[in-house]
């Protein structure tokens, strides 16, 4: 081999080397991307929102002494939870009692609905009540 092709198979040799170095900082680059995205997306949080009327109170009870732990345990927070005034501005007000409980995420909140120790309780609350209950994905943090 001549000292021609010789240095053209070494130019070769480097130019492979510099393209696997450019498509090796471009696939690290793009997982990094990926990464920071994932930790920046936000998870929103969920409420679980009820209108509650109770036909019941005395087999209620043994619901209400209960529910509070087991929603705790799922990290979820009671930012409603019946008692207060309620004040209708269009429509009708709900005859009993509204409860709004805060979780992390619509996920968290079906855990705890699907949970078996809410299953053990949530009989009482239907047969003690009429209730309307449902999941509402909020706004996710800034």
């Amino acid at each position: 081999m001549d000292p021609q092709q010789m240095g053209e198979k070494q130019s070769m040799k480097t130019n492979l080397k510099l393209a696997l170095a450019v498509l090796a900082g471009v696939s690290i680059g793009i997982g990094c991307a990926r990464m920071i995205h994932a930790q920046q997306t936000k998870t929103r949080p969920a409420y679980v929102i009820a209108e509650v009327e109770v036909t019941d109170p005395t087999n209620l009870k043994k619901y209400s002494d209960k529910a509070p732990e087991i929603v705790a345990s799922f990290n979820g927070r009671y930012v409603v939870r019946g008692g207060g005034k309620i004040q209708a501005l269009e429509g009708e007000p709900p005859k009993g009692f509204i409860v709004v409980i805060g979780f992390d995420s619509a996920e968290k909140a079906r855990e705890w609905y699907d949970s078996p120790a809410y299953a053990a309780i949530r009989p009482f609350r239907q047969s003690s009540t009429k209730s309307r209950i449902f999941i509402a994905e909020g706004v996710a943090p800034e």
